[in-house]
């Protein structure tokens, strides 16, 4: 764990509070440290989209889950 002392926009904390249900404003920034890394995350992923080249046969690959 890392302590540090920041200044936020007490309306924005409220609003934030109150939007996600979130008890502490420690668990607040917690939780939008973890959603933007999640988003980061997704964003990279797409980026990939359509940059993958696969060759298979998808029905021949499905038939061998359905057990």
């Amino acid at each position: 764990m890392k302590r540090t002392n920041i200044l936020l926009d007490e309306k924005l904390v409220d609003n934030c509070l109150k939007a996600t249900g979130i008890k502490t404003q420690r668990a607040l920034i917690d939780h939008a440290l973890r959603e933007l890394l999640r988003h980061e995350k997704q964003t990279k992923l797409l980026e990939l989209k359509g940059g993958i080249n696969w060759s298979g046969d998808l029905e021949e690959w499905r038939k061998g889950r359905s057990s």
